[in-house]
C-alpha cells in the first residue's frame, strides 16, 4: 500500500511535539509497560490500523512481550495467558474504543473492574495510551500509511 500523503505529523512537528510530551506523561503514569503495549495493541487491532498492529507488535517485543501473548490479544476473552488486571484494561480499551456501540461509552462494570486494579494516575495513563493509539489509528487510515512506516 502506498500512503496517500506524507504523515500530518512530518507535515505539522509541532503536533508530533505535542504527541510526544503525551506519550511521555503515559509512561509517568505507574501503568505497567506491560498492559499500555496490550492496550495499544488491541485498539489498534480493533481499528484495522496495519501500521500500528506492526510498530504495536514491534515494539512489545522488544520491551519483552512474548509472541504467543501478543497472537492471543485479539481472542484475550478466550485466553488464560492474561491477568485479571491486564483483562480489565483490555476490555476498557474495546469499550473506549467503539464508544458508539453504547450509551454509556464505558460501561460501569468494566469502569470497576479497571478500577480495581489500577489507581487514579494508572487508569490516566491507560486512558491516555487508548485516545493516543485511537489517534494514530485514524491518522494511518486516513492517509493510508503502510506497516512498518516510520514517522
Amino acid at each position: 500500500m502506498t500512503a496517500r500523503m506524507t504523515h500530518p505529523t512530518a507535515l505539522l512537528p509541532d503536533a508530533m511535539k505535542g504527541i510526544q510530551n503525551i506519550f511521555k506523561a503515559i509512561h509517568q503514569g505507574g501503568a505497567p509497560g506491560a498492559v499500555l503495549e496490550l492496550v495499544h495493541l488491541r485498539a489498534s487491532q480493533i481499528n484495522g490500523c496495519s501500521a500500528c498492529v506492526y510498530g504495536g507488535i514491534k515494539s512489545a517485543l522488544k520491551n519483552g512481550e512474548t509472541d504467543e501473548r501478543l497472537h492471543q490479544v485479539a481472542a484475550w476473552r478466550e485466553s488464560d495467558l492474561f491477568t485479571e488486571a491486564e483483562r480489565s484494561a483490555l476490555a476498557l480499551t474495546e469499550e473506549a474504543t467503539r464508544i458508539a456501540d453504547s450509551p454509556e461509552a464505558v460501561s460501569d462494570a468494566t469502569w470497576t473492574a479497571a478500577a480495581k486494579h489500577y489507581d487514579e494516575p494508572q487508569l490516566a495513563a491507560i486512558i491516555l495510551m487508548i485516545s493516543l493509539t485511537n489517534l494514530f489509528n485514524r491518522l494511518n487510515a486516513v492517509t493510508k500509511a503502510p506497516a512498518g512506516a516510520t514517522w
